[in-house]
This record gives structure tokens, sequence and C-alpha cells, in this order.
């Protein structure tokens, strides 16, 4: 598998996903066991505060972080402490997922270490605020943005009520790595490349459920190329990076459609100004969905068949085509029955049932199942 065929097939694993309306739990293993019927999937390691006793709880997370991080809790109190993480182990690299009360934190002083950690981390906060002070800086991040640390250097800081990502590098992942991070350490990304790398990691979490350990060396060459991309950017860095940033590009129009779907002013301008890229990068990065105007068309056509088959929602067929950009009925209903093979009145009088996940290949003329196939495929 290549580095890009890494995210690209969990891109369409998750296409396949969503369409159906299936979600999963960001925390469904328990402990260091993996999910039930998935143990091909790559495990998850997880710990908590919760349910233990308030006495204990602080001392149980600082102990957590012992290897690395002095921990002191800021205002100790009568109320519970909270905080939790999840850990993935990808080979070379280490991601945790970590949400925690607020506290201060220090590196340990080295005549302490019995077993010394010596990484990089990168921080992408998706909620609260990390301030640190350095020896020779100060700097803070907020949510979005990606702060560099040395576990071997000397720092403190204080962290508010947060969720985060960490991703753990070691020194001998490659010696371009170590240059660029050694470079970068003790620092902030607030580049648009840093936001880049930020929006990858998130996007790298959310399809770890997804992946097995088969997809780690490609996962890995993939983060590698982000790091010098993103933090030393360069013509070569970016050009080996390519794949995983198309793939975080397409993540972000994604998450884009979604949340303005509905919205009449939505189409390929909007996108390809939100995503600051140039026409032939948006057509490029949609060229395998037919184009950004029919991705939307059928998102929007996905939005119309579950209102239709909802049999809470009496809206007129009309009025839901209208909402879901489709001024001409004639035009929405061949439009439908060409995704879904089903006019809208046979969806709504059927009385709901969901999306199908099958179109009936076994009752489709033998003829016209390669074309069902595939235009399932494109999505």
């Amino acid at each position: 598998m290549t580095t890009e065929d890494v995210l690209t097939h969990a891109t369409l694993r998750e296409r396949q996903l969503d369409d159906v309306r299936l979600e999963t739990s960001a925390y469904e293993a328990a402990g260091a066991m993996p999910v039930m019927g998935r143990a091909s999937y790559l495990p998850s390691f997880e710990f908590s505060t919760e349910g233990l006793a308030r006495s204990d709880q602080f001392a149980a997370w600082r102990n957590s972080f012992a290897a690395m991080l002095e921990l002191t809790e800021i205002e100790p109190t009568t109320t519970d402490f909270g905080g939790r993480q999840k850990l993935w182990d990808l080979g070379s690299l280490v991601l945790a997922q970590i949400g925690t009360d607020s506290l201060e934190f220090s590196s340990l002083p080295g005549h302490v270490r019995r077993d010394p950690v010596d990484h990089w981390t990168m921080t992408v906060l998706l909620s609260g605020q990390i301030r640190t002070d350095a020896a020779r800086s100060a700097f803070a991040a907020g949510p979005g943005e990606v702060q560099i640390h040395s576990l071997g250097g000397c720092f403190t800081g204080v962290v508010d009520r947060s969720e985060m990502l960490i991703l753990f590098v070691p020194r001998d992942l490659s010696l371009e790595t170590a240059a660029t991070l050694g470079s970068a350490e003790f620092s902030t990304l607030s580049t648009g490349m840093g936001r880049l790398f930020s929006d990858y990691l998130v996007d790298v979490a959310n399809r770890l459920p997804m992946l097995t350990q088969a997809d780690l060396p490609g996962l890995a060459a993939a983060t590698r190329a982000m790091i010098l991309a993103c933090v030393s950017p360069s013509a070569d860095h970016i050009e080996a990076a390519e794949g995983p940033i198309a793939n975080v590009l397409l993540e972000r129009a994604r998450q884009l459609v979604r949340n303005r779907l509905l919205d009449p002013k939505l189409g390929s301008e909007l996108v390809r100004r939100e995503l600051g890229i140039s026409r032939t990068r948006l057509y490029n990065l949609f060229e395998p969905f037919g184009g950004v105007m029919h991705y939307i068309q059928h998102r929007r056509l996905l939005s119309a068949y579950a209102a239709l088959a909802d049999p809470k929602d009496r809206r007129l067929i009309f009025q839901i085509a209208e909402e879901c950009g489709f001024s001409d009925g004639a035009e929405f209903s061949r439009a439908f029955k060409r995704a879904f093979g089903d006019s809208p009145s046979e969806v709504r009088n059927r009385g709901g049932g969901g999306i199908p996940i099958r179109l009936g290949l076994e009752d489709c003329p033998s003829e016209e199942r390669l074309g069902v196939l595939l235009r399932r495929l494109q999505g």
C-alpha cells in the first residue's frame, strides 16, 4: 500500500459509512482491549479518572504522565478532576487523544529520570488553551493550532480545560525529520501549513478505527511527509506530501458541503474560496466524484432521500426538493431516480426504511450491474 493509498482507502470507507448514516463512538474500547468484532483493526488503549475516588483522581492522572512530565493541580478542590486518554501505537509513532481539566506542567529534571523519554511532541488543540515558557521563548496555542515541544528540553506551562491530540515523534524517525523538528521545537505553527497539519492529524485520528496493522508503514510515511511539508515548507517537501495534503483538502471540502448543504450559495466557487485553492486544484480534487457540483448534488439527493423516507416528515415532495436546491420538480425526480432507482413518490409511499446499502444487484439485469456498481463507487 502506497503513502497515498492509506488515507484514500480510509476516505472511501468513510464515505460508505457516512452515506448510510452509521456512527461510531469515539470511545468504544475499554482499557487495553480491542473493540469486539474488530480485532483486525488497530487496538486503542484507554485510561480515565472517572470512577476513581476524588482523592486518587489527580494522582492517577499525574502518574500516567510521569515518564514525560510533572503535573501540578492548579486549584485542588473537592470537585472531581477529569482526565481521559486514548492511545494508538502506530509502530514508529504514537498518537494520543487527551481530555484534561486545568493543570500546570513542567519538564522532568535530568537527574530524576530513570528511563529518559526524549521525543518531540506535536500537540493539536481541539479546545482550550496551552501556554508554555521555555528557555528562549514563551508561546501559546489555541484550537486548531500546533505546538512543538521537546521532552528533553526545559519548559513549564499551563493548560486550561482542554481537548487535544498529541503526536509523539521519535528523534530517530529520520534525519530530515529530526533537523526539521529540532529547528522548530518550542514554537507554535501559526501558518496556513500549520493549520493544514492540524487538519491532517484530526483526520488521521478519525480514521484510525478503520485502519489495520498493514496500513501503518504507509501512514508513517504520509505523516513524515506532512511534518516536513508543514513545518519546513519547500517545493520538494510539499510535492512529497501531495497525496496526504489532497486528502486533507478533500476532507475540508466535504465538511464544508455537509455544513452548508442547504445553502443556495453553495457551489464550486464558494468551495474554492473557502479552501483557498485554484480552480484547477479543485477540479482535480473532485474529478473522481464527477466534479464538485455533482458531489454537492449527490449529497443533496441523499438529504432528500432521508427526508422522504422519514415517516415523521410530512412536507410535500416539492418542498423537500426546493430546500435541497432543486427548483425544477421534473429535474429533481429524474436525478433522484438515477441515483436511487426509485422515484421520490415511491420512496415516500414505501413508508421509510432509510437509504438502502445495496441497490438490489440480484434483481438488476446482468448487463446493468457494472453500471450500478460504478455509480455506487462514484458516490
